[in-house]
């Protein structure tokens, strides 16, 4: 099936295993086909502001005005929650609540009221897949509408601090870029990490369910992670997986063409498809729609098809502007390229062009002085 083909895929999507409170719209059976004409509704109601919402620092953001947050059951307890920033992923139960990135401050109050909608149980823990202000802006707002649960000495100690709102979770490299950030691109203390690992793998057992927390280096940007929730069969990807648009290799923020491809390898090591790379796994991403393991298995083959086809222009001695005349994104351009926005399809080629110059030992390290 042609790249430009693809449609929102949800075979094996199953009744919720409990019965969260039902969203004022979702009052009618849910059915894979409803699912599906909702994942694809939902992506169409936003797509107009998708490009305007995205941020190319933390602080330095292009807020779109609020808008009213769409809520797409993915599978058992989980579900995604489409709005004017990052998509959001929400884990229900008897535990609490898991909210997975948090979009723009600017509707944290309607974020909170869909949280509601789904479930009265406090919310546990907010995660970040990364730094990006579209991502965290609402991380103050929604940990504070939070409680966690702890005792003896912790609370002995720093008192109410310690239940009083909910855990903000994130890789260490996140929340060491969210501190160092400054000007324009500053983070509130209250939105930093309260809780981070600095490892390869972080597990634990939430609502009776493993979730792991998978760190992919140096890829989206050098704190990137992807939510892995086994039971339900869903994952999280942040914006290591988009589907409205080329990757954005924040390169200030560690981000490298290579790292971005492992880490499409790593979702695709996690993922299994039902048949035919169809179904199986159902994979929220950063932006866009609800897919599986075969949208990540396309977008994946693009990505690499992109970067060797740049590699190939370096080693031939081609310079910055040759590689942009050779258009080696031409075929993939209708679906994905721009030449408008913070992230258009130039900044793309650059920033891989950059990337295999580095590879080859023919640039300085990136940062370093030009």
């Amino acid at each position: 099936m042609r790249l430009t083909e693809r449609h929102s895929r949800i075979a094996g999507a199953k009744a919720p295993a409990h019965k969260p409170k039902a969203p004022a719209h979702e009052t009618a059976p849910y059915r894979p086909g409803r699912l599906k004409a909702r994942a694809c509704g939902a992506v169409a109601a936003v797509a107009a502001g998708i490009f305007a919402a995205w941020v190319s620092s933390i602080g330095a953001q292009q807020i779109p005005a609020p808008v009213e947050l769409d809520i797409v059951p993915v599978r058992s307890n989980v579900f995604m929650l489409v709005g004017s920033g990052g998509n959001t992923t929400i884990h229900i139960g008897d535990d609490g609540v898991m909210v997975v990135d948090t979009q723009f401050a600017n509707i944290s109050d309607r974020l909170l009221a869909a949280i509601r909608k789904l479930s009265d149980q406090p919310i546990r823990y907010v995660v970040n897949t990364h730094l990006h202000g579209d991502h965290i802006g609402g991380n103050e707002a929604i940990a504070k509408a939070g409680r966690f649960r702890a005792g003896g000495n912790v609370v002995g100690d720093i008192g109410a601090a310690a239940t009083d709102t909910a855990r903000i979770f994130a890789h260490e490299n996140a929340l060491t870029r969210m501190v160092k950030a400054t000007g324009e691109n500053a983070v509130a203390q209250a939105a930093w990490p309260t809780e981070t690992f600095f490892g390869r793998r972080k597990d634990m057992l939430f609502n009776g369910e493993a979730v792991q927390f998978v760190h992919m280096p140096k890829a989206h940007t050098d704190g990137d992670i992807v939510v892995f929730f086994r039971r339900s069969d869903v994952i999280a990807t942040g914006d290591l997986f988009t589907t409205v648009m080329y990757p954005f290799i924040d390169r200030a923020n560690g981000g490298t063409i290579n790292g971005y491809v492992d880490a499409l390898n790593g979702i695709l090591d996690i993922t299994v498809a039902s048949n035919v790379n169809e179904g199986g796994t159902m994979v929220i991403p950063g932006h866009g729609r609800l897919c599986d393991e075969q949208d990540v298995i396309e977008y994946r083959d693009m990505v690499t098809i992109v970067r060797d086809r740049i590699r190939e222009y370096v080693k031939r001695g081609m310079t910055l502007d040759q590689v942009k005349a050779a258009r080696p994104t031409l075929d993939f351009d209708p679906r994905y390229g721009t030449d408008t926005g913070f992230w258009t399809t130039a900044q793309f080629i650059e920033a891989i062009y950059n990337d295999m110059r580095q590879e080859a030992g023919t640039a300085p390290p990136a940062g370093a002085p030009r």
